[in-house]
This record gives C-alpha cells, sequence and structure tokens, in this order.
C-alpha cells in the first residue's frame, strides 16, 4: 500500500532531509513539503494527506495547534529538537515521536509504526464492508462471517470462534492480532482470553457476559471500553 503524506517543517535543511527519506521509502508518497503550518492549510483541506511529518516549534502556529484542528483520520508523526514536546505530541494522538537530528534508521521506525497502522486500518474496513473473514484451520481456508461470531476465546498460541449454529472453529493465530483486525466497537476484548461480538450479547449479569451457561469474564484492563459501549446502548 501506499501512503500519502506532507511535511510541514521551517527548517529548510530538515525538511530536506525529511523529503529526501520519503522519497527512497517505497510505501510513501510525498504530496508537499511546507515551511509553515499556515502554508499548508489550504492545500490539505482541498488535498488531505493519510500521514503528516509536522515540526512543534514554527511561527504564527505551532504543530500542536495545528494539530488539532486536523481531521481525526490524518496521522502525525512530530518531529522536533526538543524532547520536553513528547508528552504533549501523544496528548494530541500522535503516531510518533522523532527527535532532531533524526537518522534513516529513526525515520523507518517511525514510518514503519504508521504503516502497521493505515494496514490493519485497511483490513477493519475490508472486514466491515465485506462481513467475513478466511482462517486457517487443520491445512484449509475457512470463510467466518462476522455476523455467525458469538465470541473467540483465546488457548495459548491458538484462537477458537464460537458460532451461532453452535461450530467451533479453532485456529493458529494471536488474540492481538485479531483484536486488531476485528472492527471495534462491535467487537470488544472483555479479558485476556476474551474477544466478544457485542451486538449479539443476550444479557450481562453482574458485570459478565452471558452466552447459554458460558459466563464471558470482564476484566479491569477493558472494562473502559465495554462500558462505554453498554451506557451507549443503555436506554434511560
Amino acid at each position: 500500500m501506499k501512503i500519502k503524506c506532507a511535511i510541514i517543517d521551517d527548517e529548510p535543511l530538515a525538511a530536506g532531509l525529511l523529503e529526501s527519506y520519503t522519497k527512497k521509502t517505497q510505501y510513501l508518497s510525498l504530496i508537499g513539503t511546507y515551511n509553515n503550518a499556515i502554508q499548508a492549510m489550504k492545500d490539505l483541506r482541498e488535498n488531505p494527506v493519510q500521514l503528516l511529518f509536522l515540526d512543534i516549534q514554527m511561527p504564527e502556529l505551532s504543530g500542536i495547534e495545528f494539530a488539532k484542528i486536523l481531521p481525526k483520520d490524518t496521522k502525525i508523526i512530530f518531529t522536533t529538537a526538543f524532547p520536553q514536546y513528547a508528552v504533549e505530541g501523544y496528548k494530541v494522538n500522535a503516531l510518533d515521536y522523532m527527535l532532531k537530528p533524526i537518522s534513516y534508521d529513526d525515520f523507518l521506525k517511525s514510518t514503519d509504526k504508521a504503516l502497521e497502522w493505515f494496514s490493519i486500518k485497511l483490513k477493519q474496513e475490508v472486514y466491515s464492508r465485506d462481513r467475513f473473514m478466511l482462517v486457517k484451520s487443520d491445512y484449509k481456508l475457512l470463510r467466518v462471517s462476522l455476523d455467525d461470531i458469538l465470541y473467540i476465546e483465546g488457548l495459548k498460541d491458538y484462537v477458537r470462534f464460537y458460532l451461532k449454529n453452535g461450530e467451533k472453529v479453532m485456529s493458529l493465530m494471536s488474540m492481538r492480532r485479531l483484536e486488531d483486525y476485528l472492527p471495534k466497537p462491535e467487537f470488544l476484548r472483555t479479558h485476556r482470553s476474551y474477544i466478544v461480538h457485542m451486538t449479539e450479547t443476550p444479557f450481562v449479569d453482574r458485570f459478565r457476559i452471558v452466552f447459554g451457561d458460558v459466563y464471558i469474564p470482564i476484566s479491569d484492563n477493558y472494562k473502559e471500553d465495554v462500558q462505554q459501549f453498554f451506557d451507549e446502548h443503555t436506554l434511560v
């Protein structure tokens, strides 16, 4: 996949270095390089990018201020010579933070994170649109409809899909990877060992999700997202 990106940096040498890095990185497509956020604002509104390399200390409008008015879908990698801005950067949901002078190795580590993030997002969109996934089971690829899944149980290196028709499908994959790919909040992890199809939950008893005689726990690590889903769907 190709990631559309742009650079905003008021230091010509730093901007030029980043530009050279993007041009030799196969999965990046550079749309433009700008000296300040004001200059970039109009172009990026008309031709939005997926990824922005954004300096923090700039005249007129800082990178932090500019990040707050960008579309949520635009991911940011901050570039700066000042490490004290790292916390502020992550507060505006930056994907990563590169400290100048930036080596190509540092650049690749950050952009690899972006590539993984956009790859996962693409998978989520495909699964959500097509409503099925193909999983490996006993040397076969099986079609599993998202609408047929009740919940998924993690068993060390394997996962087991529990389907509406009573069928169980075992596959070698990690819960973390599966959690990343499944569309949220339709599917939420409720426990280290469980992912639940939230729109199929029949009822909740003492903050456990009940499917027949199976009680699926909700652990503290995942309670916030699950509670938010319940709150949004509870008639007060």
